[in-house]
């Protein structure tokens, strides 16, 4: 774990599932909901203007036609079964749980030590930016409604796979001319060693979190958790 004192970043960008939120409420309450809707969302929106360009996109990859329904739902939900880092999945499945965190039929979980670094560093003033495999319209609805409440003020932009995917160096080589900051100053927090290895090719400083089930990645800081940050 954390033997020296990390150098202070200029900017802070964080993984959110498993690195700032426990896995387990992703995969056992967000993918079970989107799941059991997406059936009925699919027919309900299928000719909504925010939601049918979408629909083309798995239609294309599926080689079938925006008409399509039942074959785009079937798409739909195999992919959700599979995680798949989809970015047409990953927006559906946004608009979905903004239903669901609207109701109240779930909060957000974020671990102690997360909530209290993020305020921590925002007091600081340092920048942090959200970098997921999900939506940014999801991510921002994660983070406004968890339970420790509203958390947006705590992020300065969000960023997800329409910048590319995650572990590919060029995407984040995209983000930090987003941010308009010297890689080397970026500091990259995340549980999945692939994602951190590109981060490090593209410059940036890395540090893994090692929550309850992570694999340790070779060659990279690891913690515990948000509050061995002590920068």
């Amino acid at each position: 774990m954390a033997e020296t004192p990390i150098r202070k970043p200029a900017v802070v960008v964080t993984d959110i599932e498993g690195t700032t939120s426990d896995v387990r409420f992703v995969h056992e309450v967000l993918f079970p909901y989107a799941f059991a809707a997406m059936p009925a969302y699919v027919r309900a929106h299928a000719e909504d203007p925010e939601v049918l360009p979408w629909l083309a996109v798995v239609a294309e990859e599926i080689r079938t036609t925006p008409d399509d329904l039942p074959a785009i739902t079937a798409a739909l939900l195999s992919w959700i079964e599979a995680d798949r880092k989809h970015t047409a999945l990953k927006a559906l499945q946004g608009r979905i749980w903004e239903r669901g965190f609207k109701d109240g039929a779930f909060t957000a979980h974020v671990y102690p030590d997360a909530v209290a670094a993020l305020a921590r560093w925002r007091a600081a003033g340092v920048p942090v930016f959200v970098y997921s495999s999900g939506s940014i319209h999801a991510q921002r609805l994660y983070f406004a409604h968890t339970g420790a409440g509203d958390l947006s003020d705590c992020f300065r932009g969000h960023f997800d796979t329409t910048s590319g995917g995650k572990r590919e160096a060029a995407s984040y080589r995209r983000i930090a001319a987003v941010i308009g900051a010297d890689p080397a100053t970026i500091l990259f927090l995340s549980d999945i060693g692939a994602e951190l290895d590109a981060a490090r090719e593209a410059g940036w400083q890395t540090v893994q979190v090692l929550r309850a089930g992570t694999e340790p990645a070779p060659g990279h800081r690891q913690v515990a958790g948000f509050d061995e940050l002590d920068f």
